[in-house]
């Protein structure tokens, strides 16, 4: 129950979440960051955890000279948690995806989330595992669905290391550079939810998309039918 109050308090307000870790030290602090955007990326079980807004918030409070996150101890540590997952990820889909994706053990991994996946996958190649960097629940699929596919690791490592700093520096710098505006401060929780809403908005129009195509496709076949 412990670790479910963690992740809840996480997902409803990072940044106080980084305040309460702050307050143990800049190790713990860097430690929990590294592991919450470690198992986002690494373990195909937790896609739903915050990487972009934790990063943000992150940036956010190494902006405040006092606050204990120093930027050039906070880069290093974001830019190797998401490789180091990837490749945790990507070893999971090879060995095991499988039987993972057989047990339904993955809620989060619809037909049409592995689907989205596997389009991305076939028409990218490995351009998409950095693509898929930048959705939620993607990105947390890409690597495992790159393992099972067969894809070359000497393919997908180079795509997913400049993924995964491209995206972690992103988010990082834009919470260090206007996490301190007066506005961005005063309605902070709503530029957190802005924030997965347009990280979701692709992935959600994707999923629509699929959806009314596989409409148009059962309603086609009985009209065939009736000719």
């Amino acid at each position: 129950m412990g670790f479910v109050h963690f992740i809840i308090n996480l997902l409803k307000d990072p940044r106080s979440a980084i305040a309460s870790w702050i307050a143990m030290g800049t190790i713990p602090t860097l430690g929990f960051i590294f592991l919450i955007v470690f198992i986002e990326t690494g373990v195909v079980f937790f896609p739903f955890l915050p990487g972009d807004s934790l990063l943000f918030a992150a940036g956010f409070f190494a902006a405040q000279g006092d606050s204990g996150l120093p930027l050039m101890a906070l880069l290093p540590v974001v830019w190797i948690a998401p490789i180091l997952g990837d490749q945790s990820n990507y070893f999971i889909g090879h060995f095991f995806g499988r039987r993972i994706i057989a047990s339904g053990k993955v809620k989060a991994m619809t037909p049409e989330r592995l689907e989205k996946t596997e389009q991305m996958i076939e028409k990218w190649g490995p351009l998409a595992v950095f693509l898929g960097r930048f959705f939620p629940f993607i990105r947390t699929f890409m690597p495992f669905i790159s393992g099972i596919s067969g894809m070359r690791w000497s393919r997908f490592t180079p795509f997913s290391i400049l993924g995964g700093l491209t995206w972690s520096t992103l988010f990082t710098l834009l919470g260090f550079f206007f996490g301190g505006i007066p506005a961005v401060q005063k309605h902070f929780e709503l530029v957190i939810v802005l924030i997965l809403v347009i990280s979701l908005l692709p992935t959600i129009i994707g999923l629509i998309k699929a959806r009314a195509g596989k409409k148009k496709g059962g309603s086609a076949k009985p009209a065939a039918h009736a000719k």
